[in-house]
């Protein structure tokens, strides 16, 4: 069964949970606290989902204008789907759900790094960050 690529507006916290701590990005993220993560889905206005059938294994998370800028929050996908190109098509779903004129910007884990460059995802020299305080 091919991989569908679809926007999500009631994405709940469990499944996102699901997916973070599948993908590997719950280590960075809040997953203990379901409420948190709950705010964290409803103060995002574009959420683009992979299903593998009924099973959401790749989720792209954003907070957008759909106008000028759109912030990539979140992209997560399911390790055993890892290298088939589903983050890609995440970030594409993404980019054509916000318009082409959005930029959109994501700040990428450490480990994740070579991923962005291996899809020649441009960098930015000059991004400036206040980390979270907890």
């Amino acid at each position: 069964m091919a991989i569908a690529y679809e926007r999500a507006d009631d994405l709940d916290a469990e499944t996102f949970i699901r997916v973070l701590r599948s993908s590997g990005l719950a280590e960075r993220r809040p997953a203990e606290d379901r409420d948190r993560i709950a705010r964290m889905l409803a103060g995002s206005n574009l959420l683009v989902v992979a299903r593998d059938g009924d099973d959401v294994i790749g989720v792209a998370r954003s907070v957008t204008d759909f106008a000028y800028c759109c912030y990539l929050s979140d992209l997560a996908v399911d390790r055993a789907y890892q290298g088939r190109g589903i983050g890609r098509r995440l970030i594409e779903e993404t980019r054509r759900a916000a318009g082409p004129e959005s930029m959109c910007l994501l700040l990428s884990a450490p480990n994740s790094v070579s991923f962005y460059e291996a899809i020649q995802m441009p960098s930015q020299p000059r991004a400036f960050m206040f980390p979270r305080e907890r």
